[in-house]
């Protein structure tokens, strides 16, 4: 009975590590993001994922949470980790109207 409690214990605190680790996945698709806006935590990534049918190229310039993906074909994801707290503007640089904002806390 011992050890099956401390099994037990063990899985639950895995699935809790794996829950809080998970990455938020931002949509492209028809040409917009799922989220007009989204938080994260200093370090945390969001999953940018482009399930449209045409290639995105999304990008920051926001300084200290600069990146560039490049072009990036339906089908794939990329994993962007945001360093430096405050307000991110990203873009697509092929499609203007495609913006978020994301307010990376401390």
């Amino acid at each position: 009975m011992r050890k099956l409690a401390l099994f037990t214990s063990v899985i639950l605190a895995g699935l809790s590590v794996g829950a809080f680790a998970a990455t938020e996945v931002i949509h492209q698709q028809g040409r917009v993001f799922s989220l007009e806006a989204a938080t994260v935590k200093k370090g945390q990534a969001l999953t940018f994922l482009n399930d449209d049918t045409v290639p995105h190229n999304i990008m920051s310039a926001s300084k200290g949470n600069e990146f560039n993906l490049g072009s990036q074909p339906p089908g794939t994801s990329t994993d962007v980790s945001f360093k430096e707290a405050g307000d991110v503007q990203v873009i697509c640089a092929i499609h203007p109207r495609m913006k978020m904002m994301v307010k990376v806390t401390d």
